[in-house]
């Protein structure tokens, strides 16, 4: 066993940095250094891949009431959502202005084809606005910055100097530069303006922490973190604390 957050850093050759991880279930900001985790540094975000694709089959039912949208598998949801969906850099002045929509045809599968215009682009906005789905929670760039500011300060500039995505739902058209801006927006409001964030976006990122998996678990010197059955049945949860901070 080993922290998500720490095997996404693994894949990008880090030790230390911030994971921002964004999957299918739950978004995360993590500050790692020399391979351990902070929690009190690490923040989480119940928004991700499966809220998104909910919430586009919503967006689909009100633009298009006499298709049966409702009906229509998770899978060709998920399929229209990674194949249209984009993060705009200016969401107030997109929705606003028609002209700047991009529409996209879909073919559904079941004889029907859709034409998405907002929609493309109101998907992944919950990510960085979670009030659009009724939450108070502040969104994905206010957390990392939350998680930058609870390091020491002798640490911070070393850490935001790598933040790490990983994750499917990073790979919207226009993640990695909405979260950079809005990141550096962040600093500056709250007078760290001489940080300056760099995101490490590799093009694999989506199984980021597969990879940083598979690339520690081929070291020798991790097998002073294996966990077995045996043991874990006799320490319990306790020991993964233990191990892993």
């Amino acid at each position: 066993m080993a922290s998500t957050a720490w095997l996404a850093l693994c894949s990008a050759g880090a030790l230390s940095g911030l994971a921002v991880e964004a999957g299918a279930g739950v978004c995360h900001a993590t500050a790692i250094y020399a391979g351990h985790s902070w929690q009190e540094a690490t923040f989480r975000l119940d928004v991700a891949g499966s809220t998104l694709s909910r919430y586009l089959r919503d967006l689909l039912v009100a633009a298009f009431p006499d298709l049966q949208l409702r009906a229509l598998p998770r899978k060709a949801i998920t399929q229209l959502k990674k194949r249209c969906c984009y993060v705009s850099l200016d969401f107030e002045g997109d929705l606003l202005n028609p002209d700047r929509h991009h529409p996209a045809t879909f073919c559904l599968g079941n004889g029907c084809s859709v034409c998405l215009s907002s929609e493309r682009f109101r998907c992944p906005e919950p990510i960085f606005q979670p009030r659009l789905l009724g939450q108070t929670k502040p969104g994905l760039p206010a957390l990392v910055f939350q998680a930058l500011q609870k390091v020491p300060a002798r640490l911070r500039t070393r850490l935001a100097d790598t933040v790490v995505l990983a994750g499917g739902s990073t790979l919207f058209p226009g993640f990695t530069e909405r979260l950079e801006m809005e990141l550096e927006a962040q600093c500056r409001r709250h007078g760290y303006g001489a940080l300056r964030p760099h995101l490490v976006a590799k093009p694999g990122r989506g199984t980021a922490v597969w990879t940083g998996g598979s690339m520690v678990a081929s070291l020798r010197s991790f097998q002073c973190h294996w966990i077995t059955r045996a043991m874990y049945q006799e320490y319990g949860s306790r020991l993964v604390h233990e191990v892993f901070n």
